[in-house]
């Protein structure tokens, strides 16, 4: 565990990243390569369907400055420059997006022992505010994440988010969508030898009374390979196997079968990420 109580977003992520992160029902190849000087380019491709996106992101690194440009199909420029521990603690970052205009944004992040602040501002005449902070430790942490949008004059978001950790488990209780969805995640290590894990997580829409509940598992099968699998209460069931071939290279599976639909229809992925 890291010190100090994280940002806002740090609240349940260890839950979503066992149950979501790396599942694929999309065709995905990634690849990465560095030069001498240590620009590394990473090129994408996605195909959705009879749709095919593509993106080619640079990162250039220099002292604590980092900048990402990113190019894609739609003749979009993202650039992301991150300015990391100007002073103890803080990393600023700016963001824009060419040809919106609309899509600059600054953002500060701030990390304590006892607290963890993040607030972001577009650079727009009439701006979104966001702003979350976390208080506590390591173990406990309680947070709030609010949006205001001053052309409305009215708040976009507001959510509120509880966290308690050890060295083997991990609990959050958060309240989102402006206090319409409870959501409880729990994540606990098994054996750290092998990385094994479970983790689960329910949701509750107060509007419509309806309960989502995901549980998932993880387990090192050698050093190398990790498989997941996960199953909802709508009868979903996910699974995924991933290899790391070479250092930083992996090259992961993942499908997806409906266990209600009569004619149980499937969805597989393939992601490869390759990282010499």
């Amino acid at each position: 565990m890291g010190k100090g109580p994280g940002l806002y977003t740090d609240i349940g992520k260890k839950a979503r990243d066992l149950l979501y992160k790396d599942y694929q029902s999309d065709q995905k190849f990634t690849i990465t390569t560095y030069s001498p000087t240590g620009v590394a380019i990473t090129s994408t491709g996605i195909k959705k369907g009879q749709l095919f996106l593509a993106d080619v992101n640079t990162q250039l690194k220099k002292k604590n400055i980092t900048t990402d440009i990113k190019v894609d199909t739609n003749s979009n420029l993202s650039t992301t420059i991150t300015l990391d521990e100007p002073a103890p603690g803080l990393k600023t970052i700016f963001s824009f997006k060419v040809p919106d205009q609309r899509s600059g944004k600054f953002e500060a992040q701030y990390l304590h022992e006892h607290v963890g602040i993040s607030s972001s501002i577009g650079l727009t005449a009439n701006p979104v505010v966001n702003f979350s902070g976390v208080i506590g430790s390591n173990s406990l942490a309680l947070g709030t994440d609010v949006s205001f949008d001053t052309k409305s004059g009215n708040f976009t978001k507001y959510n509120a988010g509880f966290s308690f950790s050890n060295a083997d488990l991990v609990a959050s209780l958060t309240l989102n969508d402006k206090g319409d969805s409870l959501n409880a995640s729990y994540y606990h290590i098994v054996n750290p030898l092998t990385n094994s894990a479970v983790g689960a997580e329910v949701t509750h829409s107060f509007s419509t009374n309806v309960n989502t509940i995901t549980v998932g598992t993880q387990h090192a099968v050698d050093p190398l390979t990790t498989v997941k699998a996960r199953v909802n209460n709508s009868g979903k069931v996910s699974a995924l196997i991933q290899h790391e071939w070479r250092p930083k290279s992996f090259l992961t599976v993942s499908g997806e079968v409906d266990s209600k639909a009569i004619d149980k229809t499937a969805k597989v992925g393939l992601s490869l990420a390759l990282k010499p």
